[in-house]
């Protein structure tokens, strides 16, 4: 009897500050799906010493980018180890250019390509306003998680930091790099007509519209809460 268990594999994609990190786990959470990150791949292959690890580990070493050829291989070869295990997965963080998104499809082809869309000024603001406490890992915002004493650690009263690219004008120019490196990307994906496009100011707003298409792609584990 063949199976009827339903395949998905599929990519996501937003911009900094979009929402994709909780995004991703909610999937996986409501889903049978592997998160597979493209930096735990290369950095899982250079721990284990493998043959790929240490080619990709010459270039990371020296603080250059791993030649595209070299990423699609290494990238590739997992992808393809993951789908003929019988596998849904939903990968994160590549491609990263165009290049990258052509040669990866004739690779390993993703069905489903879900982008979040949220404005750069809602991100900015979200963005701007989260300060850390360095020492413990703490993360405050002012807008829906402000510390008891502004600029504070509620635990030891230690004064609280922004990271350099949490500050708006760092913010926006990373947004920026996103723009011009996604743009053609998913011009390529909604041309091969596997683009999803969801737009929302939260990610409360946007994961029920994401959750509603998926499950028509793939069986949920649970029914949305």
């Amino acid at each position: 009897m063949s199976s009827t268990k339903r395949i998905l594999h599929a990519l996501i994609m937003g911009a900094p500050g979009s929402g994709k990190g909780t995004v991703s786990e909610r999937i996986v959470q409501s889903f049978d799906m592997l998160h597979i990150s493209s930096g735990d791949i290369l950095r899982n292959m250079i721990r284990e010493k493998t043959d790929f690890g240490l080619q990709v580990n010459k270039f990371v070493s020296n603080g250059q980018l791993v030649p595209d050829e070299l990423m699609l291989k290494t990238i590739g070869g997992e992808l393809n180890r993951l789908s003929s295990a019988n596998c849904s997965w939903l990968l994160d963080g590549f491609p990263r250019t165009k290049p990258q998104a052509l040669s990866l499809f004739k690779i390993a082809p993703v069905q489903v390509v879900i982008s979040l869309d949220v404005p750069f000024d809602i991100i900015i603001n979200r963005v701007k306003g989260r300060w850390i406490h360095a020492p413990s890992g703490r993360v405050y915002n002012t807008d829906f998680n402000a510390p008891k004493v502004l600029g504070c650690d509620d635990v030891t009263g230690e004064p609280l930091m922004q990271r350099d690219d949490d500050k708006p004008e760092s913010v926006k120019k990373r947004l920026e790099i996103y723009s011009e490196m996604a743009g053609p990307i998913l011009e390529y994906y909604a041309e091969q007509n596997v683009l999803a496009k969801f737009s929302g100011k939260t990610t409360n707003e946007i994961w029920p519209q994401v959750y509603k298409y998926l499950t028509t792609k793939i069986e949920p584990k649970k029914k949305l809460a």
